[in-house]
């Protein structure tokens, strides 16, 4: 089909949709099965799992259209780590069981999803993770404590990474799955930040019992799998459109315009600086969503993450040296558990505190750093005297 016959089919798709199910007296949640169900959910993803087999770009076509015609949408931002990391990463390696079960409500929101990778004792180096899958019959026994997992105390499931294999070097030792979170053993506890926010939590695992069926991918191929879910969860955190000015920049010249008894030559070359630099990072937002429409993820991924969370950082150190001692105010450092990150709604103060973690989540930039410079530069590696090792007789 040529491209003018897919667009064609698209808002055509679009219009029967919208004919059967009216978005002013249709349900929200039955809107948004028919839509899935319609092939208009990821027009990129095969038919039968909420797609068409299209380019991606014909996405844009729907969402406008829909947009114009008052449909909800499925609330990206508040499942999106099942949709920018958990539902690439079912399509690539489940089953056809396994895309069945978990996609559809996964994209209409009815299940959250969180990740479960981090560990407090191996810090940036996920293939050194500890928890520990024993296989028992059909199931496989899992212990251990992850951290740092967002959305957690709201999750449905959890993608997991665990050690199956303590004899094999860390990288050829795990398996991936999918995990219950509400299944007995599976504890939940808060991390208060500095903000005061508790958006991220520690995972305690004791005996979760996960059947085979949960497993994504082969035995032994957990850090394969993993790799996918990292490589996509970069774009979803640096490779989000944003118009000229948007984001952060947009909230610094603002906060510039506003002040014009506090501008000082200094920390104009620093804002002009800034600008620049955001608008070459939104240029390659768009160039890497051009190569992921075209079906080639290039290295930009890791680049425009690492890119987003220095710029975050900057951009929030200059507002508070502009709002001076203002800028130390905070009007919220109440315990509250929050559905989503609000950087341009709340006070400079806050933008300060949480940019800090944009540097750590996701992957931290040292690691990105690495991964740029070996994979993308083509520089020597590190020296990693432990890859060939069994993970059991690593020191920890």
């Amino acid at each position: 089909m040529s491209g003018t016959d897919a667009v064609e089919d698209v808002r055509r798709r679009v219009a029967e949709l919208l004919a059967a199910h009216d978005p002013a007296t249709t349900d929200r949640l039955e809107f948004l099965r028919a839509r899935y169900d319609a092939g208009l959910a990821w027009v990129h993803f095969p038919p039968g799992h909420g797609g068409l087999g299209y380019p991606r770009e014909l996405q844009e076509v729907v969402d406008a259209e829909l947009a114009a015609a008052g449909a909800p949408d499925n609330d990206p931002q508040g499942n999106f780590i099942g949709l920018g990391m958990a539902a690439p990463t079912i399509l690539a390696y489940g089953t056809e069981e396994q895309k069945k079960r978990y996609l559809r409500p996964l994209w209409t929101g009815e299940e959250i999803w969180c990740q479960l990778f981090s560990e407090p004792g191996a810090g940036s180096d996920l293939a050194g993770l500890a928890t520990r899958a024993v296989r028992e019959g059909d199931d496989w026994i899992v212990n251990g404590q992850k951290v740092w997992t967002s959305s957690a105390h709201r999750a449905d499931f959890g993608i997991l990474v665990a050690r199956t294999d303590p004899d094999q070097p860390k990288h050829r030792g795990l398996t991936y799955f999918l995990c219950d979170m509400h299944d007995p053993g599976v504890e939940v506890r808060a991390l208060r930040q500095i903000t005061g926010e508790a958006e991220f939590n520690e995972v305690f695992l004791t005996d979760v019992r996960i059947p085979d069926s949960q497993r994504l991918g082969e035995v032994g191929e957990g850090w394969r799998v993993a790799t996918t879910t990292l490589n996509t969860e970069r774009v979803a955190i640096g490779g989000t459109p944003t118009p000229r000015e948007g984001g952060m920049i947009g909230v610094v010249a603002q906060t510039w315009r506003d002040n014009p008894e506090r501008r000082r030559p200094e920390l104009h070359d620093e804002l002009l600086q800034l600008w620049v630099e955001s608008e070459v990072a939104r240029l390659t937002g768009m160039r890497l969503r051009q190569k992921l429409a075209a079906g080639q993820a290039g290295p930009e991924g890791a680049t425009t993450k690492l890119t987003f969370a220095r710029l975050n950082q900057a951009l929030s150190g200059l507002e508070l040296e502009l709002l001076e001692d203002e800028g130390l105010c905070y009007d919220d450092w109440s315990f509250v558990r929050p559905e989503r990150v609000n950087f341009t709604g709340r006070e400079a103060g806050y933008r300060y505190l949480r940019s800090k973690g944009n540097s750590i989540e996701g992957g931290t930039s040292e690691i990105l750093r690495n991964i740029v410079a070996e994979r993308v530069l083509g520089l020597p590696a590190e020296p990693r005297t432990d890859k060939d090792i069994p993970w059991k007789e690593l020191p920890r």
